[in-house]
């Protein structure tokens, strides 16, 4: 059954993903953004220009099946220590938003780290978790008030993100990404959120995964490549 879906952060590693599998499989798609390719003219996607921490949102909500939160914020060091309030204000906004256009469904990103701090080697926690620890505080954050509203939401809650092709094949546990695990493709957190946007799992949960991957994607490395873009 084809839908229509509101994507937020459209433009992002996670949320290029999400259209394009959400466009292969017969959906629409409103990229909600403030920046697009003029010339993507796909069949089923449209843009929707608004600034999520400004912007009445109401209108990019209007008629959509669900709206699906790809937001997040780069890994500059400048931004990780004073990240805008994209969790915080953006989930206000958001809510108040899909409230008018009376949407109910809302699947946003979070993370394992949020719960569980203690994942993966110690080379990985001591640089990772010193890092986000602002971010995760914002994202604990938007998970309580998901909690406090009345919207049908499911917060996803990646491991460590790289870059990858989709592969369908990770693990899904409640709350927290096994310990054995550090890992998420983003392109496979978009084929898990366009699951649940399709057949409404997992809701009002924080449902987390993570796949087994080579060894050296969770090489020191590699995890302080990632951190410095």
């Amino acid at each position: 059954m084809t839908k229509t879906f509101a994507v937020l952060g459209a433009a992002g590693g996670v949320g290029r993903s999400l259209v394009d599998q959400a466009l292969a499989r017969g959906h629409r798609v409103r990229a909600v953004e403030l920046d697009w390719p003029e010339a993507d003219g796909r069949d089923g996607l449209e843009l929707c220009r608004a600034d999520v921490l400004k912007d009445d949102l109401s209108d990019c909500f209007s008629g959509v099946d669900a709206v699906l939160s790809c937001l997040g914020v780069g890994n500059a060091a400048k931004t990780l220590l004073d990240p805008p309030p994209l969790y915080t204000r953006g989930t206000t906004n958001i809510l108040r938003g899909m409230h008018q256009a009376g949407v109910d469904r809302l699947i946003v990103i979070s993370a394992s780290f949020v719960e569980a701090k203690n994942r993966g080697p110690l080379y990985f926690r001591l640089p990772v978790m010193a890092a986000l620890h602002n971010v995760l505080d914002q994202m604990a954050e938007m998970e309580a008030q998901l909690q406090a509203s009345a919207v049908d939401w499911t917060a996803v809650r990646p491991g460590w993100l790289m870059e990858g092709a989709v592969t369908g094949d990770y693990t899904v546990t409640p709350n927290v990404i096994p310990e054995d695990l550090i890992r998420t493709r983003m392109a496979d957190v978009a084929h898990f959120m366009l699951d649940l946007a399709e057949n409404g799992g997992w809701s009002r949960q924080t449902p987390a995964l993570a796949r087994k991957e080579a060894p050296e994607a969770s090489s020191l490395t590699t995890v302080v490549k990632d951190m410095i873009g």
